[in-house]
């Protein structure tokens, strides 16, 4: 009888207590979920660690629970223990599992710092949206250019430089040589109104030694390079910029023998964001740009764009607007296979000033001589990359793409003055456009055995394009400027060409011992170019018509080693350029110009010490070219291509990095380098063991960042940029001494808004950017004064 009353009391007790425990239950079941995002770009993050501790409810003391990001950074983690309290034993359900709440929730991811979260009482069933910071862990960073698919660094036998999202965002830079100057060995000469030339590990030059890429894929095709190809871009789209140092023909093709610029794009935020930022300078600049975007199931959206113009800057006659948009879509069928979608447009035009002489430079007259030269552009590129991951060790790639561009010019380097009438002088209006159908496809295969990995891939560009130039005349003022033209007179030149570059590639990697891995590639690439002259063959309209092949083989092999915070990298590779449709065709009557070849030796390394605090990086390189295509002006101020006999161009890169505490951020990157010809002659005098031109032996850029603890949000630093000198002319009769600059940096973000002032150039230095000397005389392109830039964000 005792036995039954005992048992009717638990059993009561049981019924009594099973709504709260069901309570209970249906409170602390639900797992937390939610998404892990960039605090910078509002994009996802795959591959976090969510790590979290709690307390069991029954004896079995702190249990543990992980889980990993997906590709749309959503996580889920459910938190179960085992237990066999006597409630729940008399429930007849020994042995189930009965969930638990934790405190906080613990988050880890390269390239991002380390987060702890406090979770409220009852976020389990309730998203959760976390951002992380990103960080300068360089040791472990993930690199997309030297392969196309995301790659450690450590495996990476090659120097590469990379400007991230955070520096991005902190610089607020107007102008892309803001950032890609930050980095080791590189100088992006400012031409004035987002117009360049571009030195990495070449003198500064308009020659097509560098390939520029968004997103992996050239923004222009081969044949047709234009040394101002990176106004093109639209700055509000970037997310980070990768630059891989050195011959990088073996993976991209021609062009990349200096080096290949990557500009990443931003992808479409997790959540409905974005940002509207205005700045506007005292030299006449002004700028609005705006991002907004948002994620709808399986597809993204995200728009980035801005306007700018100048109007009364420093240097008379030197207005330009630029619009710049960018609409990219992704959309996921399932977690292995998903499309992207860019759509980008430019339209720009500047007035082109031209540079000053040297009596100009000495007497601090801006004044142009120019009052109606121009440039104008027009640039729709569209991408569809269709992404596939077969399983843990396969993947596919294929990629489809349209260009369409116009670039037309009135330009002033190609004013002449008259012989016989000091009031007259003749010039020329051109148009040079093309469309472009590319279509690349990659495979990646990894294996077991060595731990082996395979890139093979298969390309196709064809470019049909067009030019024609109109000559012009023109009349002088009595002050000596080129004051009108009349309208266009007769044809110059008037051509087609059908450009057609057909390639594939292969890369294989493996270890051949532990950390140490080799990595073989090579690519072939054939050039095909139907050049059809619609005028008669002369020396102003250009050769015959004629069909031209080039092709070419181009290797490279490199030997990496990694330890846990040092490694090690040697490599050989290859660069190779055909010469360019308006070099071999325009203004001469016989093609004569032959492709360009560089042998490239390479050593370098990193190391990582003071548990992390402090990174370093440096390389070493000798590259010879043969043939190297360079710009000789002759007597009457015009400009002639032609091969040079031998080069050889060396030098020394670093760059460290400290961090002492999380609130000071030191950076120093520079290179020692020398450009000179082993043999060559101009004019009939031998410059062989002459010095390049315009090509510095020094370059320097250090910075430091402080972000004060006690005042969240606020952030100031100060750059310093250094160039040395360098011989104004390959017969190396006058020299430059170079220029430095100190740049200041302030701004505070509070909760949604920000705003910043940028000094640049702030102790108001006067120097040349860039400066040369012919038989013509002496040019100078101005740097820019002291500019103070200030600006306002609002980010949702």
């Amino acid at each position: 009888m005792h036995f039954k009353n005992c048992s009717f009391i638990y059993f009561i007790t049981i019924l009594l207590l099973s709504p709260l425990l069901s309570i209970n239950a249906q409170t602390i079941s639900k797992p937390i979920e939610g998404k892990v995002i960039d605090a910078v770009t509002r994009m996802p993050i795959q591959g976090v660690t969510i790590h979290a501790t709690a307390k069991c409810c029954c004896t079995e003391g702190m249990q543990a629970c992980n889980c990993v990001s997906d590709v749309n950074g959503c996580f889920s983690l459910q938190f179960q223990c085992k237990t066999e309290n006597a409630v729940m034993a008399m429930s007849g359900m020994p042995g189930e599992k009965m969930p638990f709440n934790p405190d906080s929730l613990y988050l880890t991811a390269l390239n991002y710092e380390t987060m702890v979260i406090a979770l409220r009482p009852g976020a389990a069933g309730q998203p959760v949206e976390i951002a992380l910071m990103p960080t300068d862990n360089l040791l472990h960073q993930v690199i997309v250019t030297a392969s196309r698919f995301h790659q450690d660094r450590a495996d990476i036998p090659a120097a590469i430089g990379i400007v991230d999202s955070l520096t991005i965002e902190n610089t607020k830079a107007t102008q892309l040589d803001q950032l890609v100057n930050k980095v080791a060995g590189v100088f992006m000469v400012d031409l004035g109104n987002e117009q360049h030339e571009m030195s990495i590990r070449q003198p500064m030059t308009t020659q097509s030694l560098f390939l520029y890429l968004e997103d992996g894929m050239p923004i222009r095709t081969s044949g047709l390079y234009n040394h101002n190809a990176l106004l093109e871009m639209n700055m509000a789209a970037m997310d980070r910029i990768e630059i891989l140092k050195g011959p990088a023909s073996a993976q991209y093709g021609p062009e990349a023998v200096g080096g290949a610029v990557n500009i990443l794009t931003t992808n479409p935020p997790a959540a409905w964001s974005g940002k509207a930022l205005v700045q506007a300078d005292n030299n006449g600049y002004k700028r609005t740009d705006l991002r907004i975007g948002n994620s709808f199931g399986k597809l993204g959206l995200v728009l980035s764009g801005y306007y700018a113009n100048r109007h009364d800057g420093p240097i008379d006659y030197s207005d330009f607007h630029k619009t710049a948009l960018t609409l990219k879509a992704n959309y996921r069928f399932s977690p292995k296979l998903h499309l992207e979608n860019k759509a980008t447009y430019i339209n720009y035009y500047a007035d082109m000033s031209g540079s000053i002489d040297s009596i100009q430079f000495a007497r601090k007259d801006f004044t142009s001589h120019y009052r109606f030269t121009n440039r104008k552009v027009t640039a729709l590129r569209w991408v569809s990359t269709l992404n596939q991951s077969w399983n843990d060790h396969a993947d596919s790639k294929l990629a489809l793409m349209y260009r369409n561009n116009k670039t037309g010019q009135n330009p002033s380097y190609r004013i002449k003055d008259s012989k016989t009438d000091p009031s007259l002088a003749t010039g020329e209006i051109n148009l040079n456009s093309f469309e472009s159908f590319v279509g690349l496809l990659q495979h990646r295969q990894q294996f077991n055995w060595l731990q082996g990995q395979l890139i093979a891939g298969l390309s196709a560009d064809i470019s049909p394009s067009s030019y024609h130039a109109n000559f012009i005349k023109i009349t002088k003022n009595t002050a000596g400027d080129y004051a009108a033209y009349t309208s266009p007179d007769s044809l110059l030149a008037k051509y087609t060409t059908g450009i057609n570059n057909y390639a594939a590639f292969l890369q294989w990697q493996m270890n051949l011992l532990p950390n140490l891995k080799i990595t073989l590639a090579g690519r072939y690439d054939r050039f095909d170019y139907n050049f059809s002259n619609a005028l008669p063959s002369t020396a102003v309209s250009g050769a015959p018509s004629a069909d031209v092949h080039f092709g070419h083989w181009t290797p490279k092999v490199g030997l990496s080693y990694h330890l846990q915070r040092v490694g090690f990298y040697a490599n050989y590779a290859q660069g190779f350029v055909p010469p360019q449709v308006t070099q071999l065709f325009n203004n001469v009557k016989v093609p004569f110009l032959k492709p360009q070849v560089f042998d490239n030796y390479e050593v370098g390394g990193w190391f990582s010490l003071l548990k992390n605090k402090l990174y370093a990086d440096w390389s070493l390189y000798n590259m010879e070219g043969k043939g190297e295509i360079i710009s000789v002006r002759n007597e009457d101020g015009s400009f002639e291509n032609k091969n040079a006999g031998k080069t050889r161009h060396t030098g020394f890169e670093y760059g460290f990095h400290y961090q002492p505490v999380s609130s000071w951020d030191f950076q120093l990157s520079g290179t020692f380098a020398e450009h000179k010809f082993l043999e060559e002659t101009q004019n009939g005098i031998d410059l062989s063991e002459n010095q390049m031109s315009t090509a510095p032996h020094m370059l320097t850029n250090a910075s430091f960042t402080y972000k004060p603890g006690f005042l969240k949000g606020f952030r100031i630093g100060a750059e310093w940029q250094q160039m040395g000198s360098y011989y104004m002319d390959d017969a190396n009769t006058a020299k430059y001494d170079g220029f430095q600059v100190v740049n200041l940096r302030a701004g505070y973000d509070w909760h949604k808004w920000g705003v910043w002032v940028n000094a640049l150039n702030l102790l108001d230095k006067y120097y040349a950017d860039i400066a040369s000397k012919s038989a013509y005389g002496y040019s100078y392109n101005l740097g820019n004064p002291l500019t103070l830039v200030v600006g306002l964000q609002y980010t949702f």
